[in-house]
């Protein structure tokens, strides 16, 4: 697809992911955007265009459409570890977010997303989960891997000062009910963000001792 310009592909894979997962987004919404995002004529695009640019990305696709989300796994070994409270629960399902501003999910079983998520968050909340984890018989390879690719993306987002952060949304303060929803999904960010900066100095050198104290093989 990179062939095509970006601005009318991005658009069109929101459309029809939209789509997919039953939460259309109406074509003529998306040009509307569009236009009033992008004033030069070449990227003025029209519906027709993303419906046509729709079936060159099914058919990069081959069609599929199909992804398993984490998040029913997350909870079964969530109840399965008895650590099915809310505060466990919060910062999983939190970490499982965040998992979709990458790849991770279109690259990893869902399953594997979640226990990584897990180790994570019971590394944050200091919870022993070694017995746990070695009854499982999981690749505990692929779940390092899939932490550290987690932790990477935090390290490499969380330059932006809360400040900053902050600043911004008061500029959009007293917006309209959904702009309001929109602001307490970032709040809820800022937050998952503030925990892991003040708990971050700490993550590895847990992670370490952990496995120098229960010989887990998980060395992240």
């Amino acid at each position: 697809m990179t062939e095509y310009d970006p601005r009318l592909v991005a658009p069109t894979c929101l459309y029809l992911a939209s789509k997919a997962e039953e939460s259309t987004v109406q074509a003529r919404l998306l040009v509307f955007y569009l236009k009033k995002i992008y004033s030069d004529e070449k990227h003025r695009y029209e519906i027709k265009d993303i419906l046509e640019m729709e079936m060159k990305i099914l058919e990069a696709l081959n069609y599929y459409l199909v992804v398993f989300h984490p998040y029913r796994a997350l909870s079964q070994l969530l109840q399965d570890a008895g650590m099915n409270d809310m505060s466990m629960t919060q910062l999983t399902w939190g970490l499982v977010n965040d998992t979709y501003k990458t790849d991770l999910i279109l690259v990893h079983p869902p399953h594997l997303i979640a226990l990584a998520c897990i180790y994570i968050a019971s590394v944050l909340r200091e919870k022993d989960t070694t017995a746990w984890f070695e009854e499982l018989r999981v690749d505990m390879n692929a779940v390092k891997n899939i932490s550290m690719e987690i932790l990477d993306f935090y390290e490499n987002n969380r330059m932006v000062p809360e400040e900053r952060i902050i600043a911004a949304l008061d500029k959009v303060s007293g917006q309209s009910e959904k702009e309001q929803m929109v602001l307490v999904f970032v709040e809820l960010e800022i937050q998952l963000c503030s925990l892991l900066g003040a708990k971050w100095g700490q993550l590895d050198e847990l992670c370490q001792k952990k496995t120098r104290e229960k010989k887990l093989d998980f060395n992240l």
